[in-house]
């Protein structure tokens, strides 16, 4: 399996920029894709930003434009970087990792999460 820790988060007004982290450690054979979720109170966790091992990325329309994915060539390390950060980006971010164990068995690990506060 794999662990991720997620770093960099925290309060920030609107309009500036946040980077998060997400470093992944363990044995596997293969990360295929690395996400970032958000999560507000009441609502579904909703995919913010998607990286694959071939360096595709996809967006929510709510972020395109302002926020970037990044990663490694392994995705052990992957960033988000958040410009021009609104206050309805508040929320508490996750980093998701997809792939194959060694044993060749599937694996879809979670961090723990981080909050991310934009005032207004």
């Amino acid at each position: 399996q794999v662990q991720l820790v997620e770093s960099g988060g925290g309060l920030v007004q609107a309009g500036r920029s946040l980077r998060l982290s997400c470093a992944a450690s363990g044995i596997v054979f293969s990360i295929n894709a690395m996400d970032w979720y958000r999560q507000v109170p009441g609502k579904q966790r909703e995919l913010v930003a998607e990286i694959t091992s071939g360096g595709s990325t996809k967006y929510a329309d709510s972020v395109k434009g302002r926020f970037t994915i990044s990663g490694n060539n392994a995705l052990n390390t992957v960033y988000l970087q958040m410009n021009s950060l609104k206050p309805e980006d508040t929320a508490v971010y996750f980093c998701n990792a997809r792939g194959l164990q060694l044993g060749g068995t599937r694996f879809d690990s979670w961090g723990q999460g981080i909050q991310v506060t934009v005032s207004s």
